[in-house]
């Protein structure tokens, strides 16, 4: 039994497929002399296609970005063609018999240990480009969970170091069971992608790819963390009737999609999705959500093989808003950095990303590009209502900390309002809204109320920004505590603040789909609450148990504690009075 970090519960038991960065051969695997010759070859074609990639990259960037930024790819398409390493590659295919990706996987062991001796930082950023250019032609030499591979039969459970974006669109509709990383923590694409679709996962299982193999039964349990690789059968029955009960309920709680979210004494609440991308919005439409309370562009950028242009970006969120629950769709601008990047947009090294040049920071330094996604919304929310009802679009900001910036914002969507007019384009004013999630944001929230629509509380980052804590840090990741004094005394007052100022106010963070935390939210008075699809039905059970008086109760009891552990004990005593059997759904 391994132990990791619980970010999307339930039990799984499958079969492990384990998704290596570069996708190697099996170990030890050589060729036969006929096979060297078609080896050589494909890999060759792989090298073109490469080049194909990289060439349209640098054009499409120079455009859309600059010509600074597409220099990050002539820099690739240099090392594709540099002869030392090309011959590598040949030398190990030919003389060894190796197959092209255990080659492949061989040279970027043997850079990364050259570059491991350098001192110089930029120096060693280049390592960053090897990597890309190794990894683009593995993606062109193998397909990621290839259709017909006997390891892919029955119900998966996916393995990888960091499930990266690119990943996820290529697992598209297989039988994911389970998913298991070895780094990342609650807001880790691996957690994002899990939550939304209610599989169970664990992350920052250190070492667990030395320690599996394609084929292996494992058991997740994401409720505790646990992982279990080839279980007794005795505890693989035992996770498996666990697994029969965690189906059999969200399978009934899934039948009151159709039904509103209306509390014991008869309040209305809204219960809005997390999405990513078309895919989530139509999940979302089966959950029951009555909207989509946040669009995470930045996925539309991070799988795209190059850069969508506004004229892309108008077809998807087209799409996005039509699929949508009532057309609603809250739409966040590009949030980048951080542990997500995109190489034309600058990959430096910083000491503390997630302190640094990210999210709205990043996009005011590039003007242009971040005009573009705003057109794109504006003639989205405009064109959007020429084929069905009327749509509600939001566009939302991140990371705002000051008020000069939400005032540069509106001056931007103003300017971009006035070009689509000088070219005769169709669009529509919509609401501009601001995220809390920065400290000094939430303490002046009584000065940014005047100059926004809305508020959403983005209470993931707010969380370790306020403690002071890397969430995906193990060594400090307890301090991330939702539950903690600190954190719920600053969201009572954000929220009094809003509700004061009439402002709608929805918090988009991981708290709204955790039941003891919702119990504490509610008694704040928040009625909007967006989460990932798949824990709304959950939740729209536990609303029906909720009255004012109880959840304030609870609240002001609650708030005189202080100890997160405290908070924890007496939030979850109360949840399992109220709705005992949502228990399983809960991670611990």
């Amino acid at each position: 039994m391994r132990k990791g970090i619980a970010v999307s519960p339930g039990v799984a038991v499958g079969t492990a497929y384990v998704i290596h960065e570069i996708f190697v051969a099996r170990e030890g695997e050589q060729l036969d002399g006929e096979q060297v010759n078609a080896e050589v070859a494909r890999y060759e074609r792989a090298c073109e296609q490469t080049a194909d990639d990289l060439r349209a990259l640098i054009q499409k960037v120079a455009s859309q970005v600059g010509a600074t930024e597409a220099g990050v790819f002539q820099s690739q398409l240099t090392i594709l063609h540099d002869a030392a390493f090309t011959k590598r590659v040949r030398n190990w295919i030919v003389k060894e018999r190796q197959p092209a990706q255990a080659a492949l996987r061989r040279l970027l062991d043997e850079y990364t240990r050259i570059f491991a001796r350098i001192s110089d930082d930029y120096l060693r950023e280049r390592l960053t480009d090897i990597r890309d250019v190794i990894v683009r032609l593995s993606s062109h030499l193998t397909e990621v969970l290839k259709p017909g591979s006997r390891a892919i039969s029955g119900p998966l459970i996916l393995i990888a170091d960091e499930l990266l974006p690119s990943q996820v669109v290529a697992i598209g509709d297989r039988p994911v069971a389970g998913i298991i990383t070895q780094t990342g923590g609650t807001t880790s694409h691996a957690a994002i992608l899990a939550r939304s679709r209610g599989i169970p996962a664990v992350t920052g299982v250190r070492g667990i790819l030395r320690q599996v193999r394609n084929g292996a039964t494992v058991v997740v349990d994401g409720r505790d963390g646990h992982v279990i690789v080839n279980p007794s059968p005795e505890v693989t029955s035992a996770y498996r009737k666990l697994q029969r009960e965690f189906v059999h309920l969200k399978d009934s709680l899934a039948s009151n999609f159709e039904q509103p979210a209306v509390s014991a004494d008869g309040e209305a609440v809204e219960l809005l999705a997390n999405i990513n991308h078309l895919a989530d919005a139509t999940t979302a439409r089966t959950m029951g959500a009555s909207g989509v309370g946040l669009y995470r562009t930045e996925y539309l950028f991070l799988t795209h093989p190059d850069v969508p242009d506004e004229d892309e970006q108008l077809a998807t969120y087209r799409e996005v808003i039509a699929a949508s629950p009532n057309r609603r769709v809250t739409i966040r601008t590009l949030d980048l950095g951080g542990d997500k990047t995109i190489p034309y947009l600058g990959h430096s090294r910083e000491a503390n990303p997630f302190l640094g040049w990210r999210s709205i920071r990043l996009s005011f330094e590039h003007p242009e590009f971040f005009a573009a996604q705003i057109r794109a919304v504006l003639r989205a929310a405009a064109t959007a209502d020429e084929k069905g009802p009327k749509s509600d679009v939001r566009l939302l900001f991140p990371m705002i900390t000051t008020l000069e910036e939400i005032r540069r914002v509106r001056a931007m969507v103003r300017r971009a309002g006035r070009a689509l007019d000088r070219q005769k384009q169709p669009w529509k004013e919509v609401p501009i809204g601001l995220m809390i999630e920065v400290p000094a944001a939430a303490v002046t929230i009584d000065n940014l109320l005047d100059v926004v629509d809305f508020v959403s509380i983005g209470s993931n980052d707010l969380v370790q920004y306020l403690m002071a804590a890397d969430r995906d840090n193990p060594k400090v990741s307890h301090l991330c505590q939702p539950l903690s004094p600190p954190v719920l005394r600053v969201l009572d007052q954000v929220i009094r603040a809003c509700r004061r100022a009439a402002k709608p106010v929805t918090l988009c963070g991981e708290m709204a789909g955790d039941p003891p935390a919702f119990l504490l939210l509610y008694g704040m008075g928040l009625r909007s609450f967006s989460m990932s699809p798949a824990f709304i039905p959950a939740i729209k059970e536990l609303v029906s148990h909720l009255t004012r008086a109880d959840t304030r109760q609870l609240l002001q009891e609650v708030l005189e504690l202080k100890t997160a552990a405290q908070i924890a004990r007496v939030s979850n005593d109360r949840l399992a009075s109220i709705a005992p059997k949502l228990a399983i759904l809960g991670t611990r």
